[in-house]
């Protein structure tokens, strides 16, 4: 354990000290003594962030409910706290005991996000465990990452123990078990590995090689003797019986999602060619509306929580929505308990459940066009029509709600500036369908923010072989859109960051010569890059040049249907063959239907992953 008493002398200087104590309500103590393997949960943003995940916070309940592991928590700390560590000579610690991260067993990094990787680093360095996996030593703690960006995992391959592909529910007890293993045996590191590389789901980076083309495109990927080649994602296939943490931990600070998060299903089979969260988590997998009705109640009376969130990434779709929804507005009808349905398809927002969210006291409705043509919205395959886009929101202000977000995305393959002033367009029309609306069934004035993305081609998809608008095209795209909508009164329009937005497609779509880089930024002062304050794009510019890295041939490149992909190692079940055809439909603007009526062959049962 670290001086707590430096720690509590230095906690007052820094701003919101709540990040840094642990000692919450929900949170789990054990006695170190007792624990056979310690683990150290580690989220790369700030807490408020980090106990917003919900993924972190069922594998954090999941480890501890294991006899002999401890697992704890660790939170990037932000700037002030960084230096005010490095002053009284403390490292970075754990909430729960004060230990420092390199006292672990394992170290997990979840990362969720290409942006959040130099405060991986940032993280590793500070908790006294040497960046690069090759110089760690018998007694450092085994490095291990997952999440969404761990299905391109090479940009941080070389900081990397292993890598967990897919869900974690089931495949992170097997290599806590085989740790364990191997601990009581005295085994090294090496053994260790060798053998966690043989666990469905594990990805051990050193295990691999990669050579390249003198054009810089990969060559080959080599796999070591025994070890799989591509690693097969893992997925928890009883979903309905899957674990829940029935209390979790209530957070000092107001986080980002002060509420209770039920997952509704896992997967999506809509099938839109720029998600890759789309195509990496099918297959579908649904709770039952009694089983989420459940773990809904019971975390609220375990929190105290005042908003209950369904989560998904189409809720719409789930099959049991309106009985859902219906149901948990009866129940919180009355409590003060407000219910929001995010990730909501303009064609699943039906007239049953419409006035119910009204109810209890919902918030607002966010629909995702994503894209202002009808032209557009068939290349990318979103199979929404304008109608379908205005009766929604026309249902939603006739049940008295009044603030809508709508979400869209530029650069998309194929765009046009037609299609992006579209999007100025569909504004200017749903605001006169508002005022369309009978008086007494509006609630307040109109109100309807817009937020446009900037299109990032991600591993994966059927536009992972497609190049990325040049910043300069993304802002010219901005500023006319931002003109287009000055005159359509009452809506707010945000928009990216066109530079973080090349950044992401760099890393998104890199190789393990992107480590270089990251180390040059990371120890230039790179931090919280997705930190609107702290984003300094001057320092990463820097970084690819004396790294004598050109960050368009990630971005900018369109790929050949022949070529390596750095990200051809890890197999998700849905095949490339698939996924080059898409971007064929992609390119004659023609629809692929949802799979649930009838198999569009992505590969899942080849793969045996359709449930």
């Amino acid at each position: 354990m670290i001086n707590t008493n430096k720690l509590e002398s230095l906690l007052p200087t820094v701003s919101k000290p709540a990040r840094y104590t642990g000692g919450e309500l929900g949170e789990v103590k054990k006695d170190i003594n007792s624990a056979h393997v310690r683990f150290a949960f580690c989220f790369p943003d700030v807490y408020e962030v980090g106990m917003s995940h919900l993924g972190t916070s069922i594998l954090y309940h999941l480890v501890n409910g294991m006899d002999g592991v401890y697992a704890e928590r660790c939170f990037a700390p932000w700037p002030d706290m960084e230096a005010a560590l490095k002053d009284a000579a403390l490292p970075l610690y754990s909430l729960e005991t004060k230990s420092a991260l390199c006292d672990f067993d394992i170290v997990g990094f979840s990362v969720g996000y290409e942006m959040c990787y130099t405060n991986v680093l940032t993280m590793l360095d500070l908790g006294r465990i040497p960046i690069y996996a090759k110089d760690r030593q018998a007694e450092s703690p085994i490095v291990i990452a997952g999440g969404g960006c761990v299905y391109n995992p090479e940009p941080i391959a070389d900081f990397i123990d292993l890598f967990v592909v897919g869900e974690g529910e089931e495949v992170l007890p097997e290599l806590i078990e085989l740790y364990r293993v191997c601990k009581r045996e005295n085994a090294d590191r090496a053994y260790f590995l060798r053998r966690a590389a043989g666990i469905e789901g594990i990805y051990v980076p050193s295990l691999y090689n990669v050579t390249y083309h003198e054009d810089g495109t990969v060559n080959e990927v080599t796999a070591s003797e025994g070890v799989p080649m591509p690693v097969h994602k893992r997925i928890v296939s009883d979903f309905d019986a899957g674990f829940f943490p029935k209390s979790p931990i209530v957070p000092y600070l107001g986080v980002i999602h002060d509420r209770v998060t039920v997952e509704v299903m896992r997967g999506c089979t809509r099938g839109c060619r720029f998600c890759q969260a789309g195509f990496i988590y099918r297959p579908v997998r649904e709770r039952s509306a009694d089983t989420l009705v459940k773990q809904a109640k019971g975390n609220i009376a375990q929190t105290g929580h005042e908003e209950v969130s369904l989560c998904s990434l189409s809720t719409g779709d789930y099959s049991q929505v309106a009985q859902l929804v219906c149901t948990l507005s009866d129940d919180l009808a009355g409590t003060g308990v407000s219910l929001t349905v995010p990730s909501l398809r303009v064609d699943s927002y039906e007239g049953e459940y419409a006035q119910k969210l009204k109810e209890v006291r919902n918030t607002g409705l966010t629909f995702a066009p994503e894209a202002g043509t009808q032209r557009l919205r068939d290349i990318i395959n979103k199979n929404i029509t304008e109608d379908d886009i205005f009766a929604a929101v026309k249902e939603a202000f006739e049940s008295g709600t009044n603030g809508v977000k709508l979400y869209f995305m530029m650069g998309l393959p194929g765009e046009t500036m037609e299609d992006v002033l579209g999007i100025a367009d569909i504004a200017a029309r749903i605001r006169r369908i508002y005022y369309e609306v009978p008086k007494e069934k509006r609630s307040g004035g109109f109100k309807l923010t817009v937020s446009v993305s900037c299109f990032v081609p991600k591993p994966h998809t059927p536009f992972q072989w497609a190049a990325q608008d040049d910043i300069t095209v993304f802002e010219d795209k901005q500023r006319r859109l931002k003109d287009a909508l000055r005159s359509v009164k009452g809506v707010k329009f945000n928009w990216h960051d066109a530079r973080l937005s090349m950044l992401e497609g760099v890393f998104a779509r890199g190789d393990r010569r992107l480590s270089a880089v990251l180390m040059n930024a990371y120890q230039s002062g790179c931090r919280f890059d997705s930190w609107k304050e702290l984003f300094d794009f001057d320092k990463w510019c820097r970084a690819f040049e004396e790294t004598g890295v050109d960050p368009a041939f990630y971005a900018a490149r369109e790929r050949a249907q022949d070529e390596i992909l750095p990200w051809d190692v890890i197999n998700t079940g849905v095949s490339k063959a698939f996924l080059w055809d898409e971007k064929l439909r992609a390119e004659e603007a023609a629809t692929t239907p949802d799979c649930r009526l009838g198999c569009t062959g992505c590969g899942l049962k080849e793969a045996g992953l359709c449930l």
